[in-house]
């Protein structure tokens, strides 16, 4: 073995993770909305890599060289500020032919997704411009230059957008440095030189920090306590031996095999239980110590890496759910051992899942958290609101709180789920109860076991009933608003993962004119 040299951390400047550019907002990030003068900006064609003097001569050079009006298009769609900022990137990141673009029927546009929103390419020129202002009456392009404080509609959504951009790249790179100090924690724990050449590589170990932490008996400890949680599931399997005798069934993420076990007492053929944390060890030796060898088969890995000892499975059972449900993004696992192993007219269970939302109306709990850093022992420290209004809170909720009735803004069927649906967008109402101010948002989700079961069984995680280890997930306002009881609160919530965390959510709201993203980790 060669002998290891030991390198200080700060040693080599390539070392350190490369962090985006971090589109704060401060004084000198306003130049970056004054819109340029046309004989110094250079526009990059929307079908090639030619560099343009401005954007009208960039408009026609694409009807010359490419057979694309770019005016016709919009005409022809009748594309507001929203849909044109999306065309732009959907050309730009799809490379779009320009004949397609062209031969579009009347129908659903294929820009119609919110990711078209985020830029493709800073400060685009092209981007800054106003499709009313490029079709003019007449339809000739008219100038692109505006001044800052003639700014419109459209400059206020394409800075909305980019500070959006700006605030997901600010929580990745705030993961970036946290994989980066672990990184540095553990070799220094171990004696072992600090290797932070490629921050990419500590990515590639995010999955074995995570089932890692699965192999400590703790987290184990609150799961079995969590009664609502661990009860649930025993009555539903042995309510219903139906579903499980002499089956062939696979327990994801088994932990400490207890519904393995409890598959095993109500009749199950063979059950074959499958966890990559080293909790598997003590699991084998739970299950030898009640005598149940013969049923249950334990594997250790990841069950998209492994070869189980059957070609087909009659029930998957599993224990997936995280904060807010996604979090963790361990339903994958189960979607996938549910593609590959599965058999017809099987099932997963629990079978469906509701994610809900409501209104909290708490002036206590929101001057604690978020008011506190306006005067903080006689200091101005209200720059922190723009770090902690972001990290959504995991907490048991005061029931007493919530200023309206729930809304569940999706469902999820875990027999027919795809993975791209985990990631989704939808419109919610709330109606409010109290005349009040909204403080936050709150989300949780209830569980049903229901697929041919003769003994239904479903169990909430909501502030109403029982609290369990997950709690809900508390979404803070920065600026509370007053409500009115019998109103309805309209709204959006986008929910996906974050690209360089995929464990954790980025959710976002659009409410009362406001957008803010925020992380679930």
């Amino acid at each position: 073995m060669a002998e290891a040299t030991q390198t200080h951390p700060c040693a080599d400047v390539e070392d350190v993770p490369e962090l985006s550019d971090g589109d704060s907002v401060s004084d000198d990030d306003k130049e970056q909305w004054q819109w340029m003068e046309e004989d110094t900006q250079q526009v990059t064609c929307l079908f090639c890599d030619r560099l343009l003097n401005s954007v009208p001569d960039t408009l026609q050079h694409c009807t010359a060289e490419h057979q694309v009006n770019l005016i016709d298009v919009i005409k022809k769609h009748n594309l507001d500020d929203y849909s044109y900022i999306k065309l732009i990137n959907f050309i730009r990141s799809t490379k779009c032919e320009p004949s397609h673009l062209m031969g579009l029927p009347d129908g659903p546009l294929p820009w119609e997704s919110e990711d078209f929103l985020r830029p493709v390419i800073q400060d685009d020129p092209l981007l800054q411009t106003d499709p009313e202002d490029l079709c003019g009456r007449q339809g000739t392009v008219a100038s692109t230059c505006r001044p800052l404080e003639a700014e419109s509609n459209h400059a206020l959504l394409l800075r909305a957008t980019s500070a959006e951009d700006a605030l997901a790249r600010s929580l990745e790179d705030l993961q970036k440095l946290k994989l980066l100090v672990q990184g540095l924690v553990l070799n220094a724990e171990t004696g072992r030189a600090a290797n932070l050449s490629s921050v990419a590589e500590l990515r590639d170990d995010e999955d074995e920090a995570y089932f890692s932490s699965y192999g400590h008996y703790g987290i184990h400890e609150e799961m079995l306590k969590d009664k609502v949680r661990t009860e649930s599931y025993r009555d539903f399997i042995y309510s219903n031996p139906e579903v499980f005798r002499d089956k062939v069934v696979l327990d994801v993420g088994c932990g400490t095999c207890i519904l393995s076990m409890f598959a095993a007492k109500a009749g199950a053929k063979q059950v074959i239980a499958v966890d990559q944390s080293e909790i598997i060890y003590q699991a084998m030796d739970i299950v030898r110590s009640n005598k149940l060898e013969d049923k249950i088969t334990l594997l250790k890995g990841r069950i998209e890496d492994i070869s189980l000892p059957v070609e087909k499975v009659d029930v998957i059972i599993s224990e997936w759910m995280g904060y807010f449900l996604l979090f963790e993004s361990m339903l994958d696992s189960v979607l996938v051992a549910r593609d590959l192993y599965l058999d017809d007219g099987g099932s997963v269970y629990p079978d469906l899942c509701n994610i809900s939302l409501a209104a909290v109306g708490d002036e206590q709990k929101h001057q604690e958290c978020i008011a506190f850093w306006d005067d903080v022992y006689g200091f101005n420290m209200s720059c922190m609101r723009k770090v902690v209004v972001p990290e959504a809170a995991v907490q048991v909720l005061n029931a007493d709180t919530l200023i309206s009735e729930p809304a569940v803004i999706q469902t999820i069927d875990c027999n027919k789920v795809c993975l791209s649906e985990l990631e989704f967008a939808s419109d919610f109402c709330l109606k409010m109860t109290k005349t009040t101010d909204c403080t936050a948002l709150v989300g949780y989700f209830d569980v049903f076991f229901d697929k041919g079961c003769c003994n239904k069984v479903m169990f909430s995680t909501g502030p109403q009933v029982t609290k369990t280890h997950w709690k809900q997930t508390v979404f803070q306002l920065e600026r509370p608003f007053a409500v009115q009881a019998g109103e309805e609160l309209r709204g959006k919530i986008t929910l996906r993962k974050n690209k360089k965390d995929p464990r954790s959510l980025l959710v976002t709201f659009e409410l009362r004119d406001r957008k803010i993203t925020y992380n679930v980790q």
